[in-house]
């Protein structure tokens, strides 16, 4: 099967249609999660995975997901099998339903930017999922975060983090930074990759995330009017700690998530 990075088609005489079934069932959809986190989320949220098996809200935070993503048009596909909590999976970046596509495999307490908290209702959302929010460009509120990163590491929580820093355009993987990794060695447990990647027909596409300078309602509503296409989560092998070498640990991470998204297992 070809592997050839391919970009979603730009004409699409279907668009207006989809967006007349799906904006109603996204509205519905958003009012579930206000009431999955109104009265479950907000009782039970420091709930942990005991012998191996989820606990009750992170099976609805992964239904919900999975609900979300089809209302898009994305069928998520694993592939390879997430580590039991409690791990550090770091994963590559282009759009903002990155946070929902992990969701709907594994729910983990994600590394988001501070803006994200001020938006109206997802801010609360994403809070609720436990959300750990991070400015950019703040050493001061890295080393927090980092610490509770740590912290919901060693209460058996997992977390995951984009170590790109920031969304990648055209399926560019951008440099790894390594300071982030330093939280699973503090917490001792595993650092595990994750491809996100999306494909129609066996073939990437490398612009169904963010394309150069769109912003996230140009892409929300892009994405929610698009075709369907297949959005894989590749869980792959985890890399090994390294006390002397957090860059090591960050550039084999990188390098495991570059080959997934370039390979495609028929």
């Amino acid at each position: 099967m070809s592997i050839e990075a391919v970009s979603a088609p730009d004409r699409d005489l279907l668009r207006p249609l989809r967006y007349v079934w799906r904006v109603p069932l996204l509205l519905l959809h958003i009012v579930l999660g206000i009431m999955l986190c109104g009265f479950i989320l907000t009782w039970n949220r420091k709930a942990v995975m005991k012998d191996g098996r989820e606990p009750f809200t992170h099976r609805m935070i992964r239904a919900w997901s999975k609900g979300l993503m089809r209302i898009f048009g994305l069928r998520s596909v694993r592939v390879g099998n997430p580590l039991p909590d409690a791990v550090l999976f770091v994963a590559n970046h282009t759009s903002w339903i990155d946070i929902e596509l992990l969701h709907s495999q594994r729910a983990a307490c994600f590394v988001a930017k501070a803006e994200i908290a001020s938006w109206p209702l997802v801010g609360w959302l994403a809070s609720s999922g436990g959300t750990i929010f991070h400015r950019r460009g703040s050493n001061h509120s890295l080393a927090a975060v980092m610490q509770v990163m740590v912290e919901r590491m060693r209460q058996g929580r997992s977390v995951a983090v984009f170590p790109e820093g920031g969304t990648g355009h055209n399926g560019v993987l951008k440099v790894f930074h390594a300071r982030i990794f330093q939280a699973a060695l503090d917490a001792e447990v595993p650092v595990q990759p994750v491809a996100l990647r999306f494909a129609r027909e066996g073939k990437r596409l490398i612009d169904a995330g963010f394309r150069e300078h769109e912003n996230f309602m140009q892409n929300f509503l892009r994405m929610l009017g698009g075709p369907s296409m297949d959005a894989e989560v590749h869980f792959l092998d985890p890399v090994a700690a390294s006390q002397d070498g957090r860059r090591r640990m960050a550039e084999l991470a990188r390098e495991r998530i570059a080959l997934a998204l370039e390979d495609r297992r028929a």
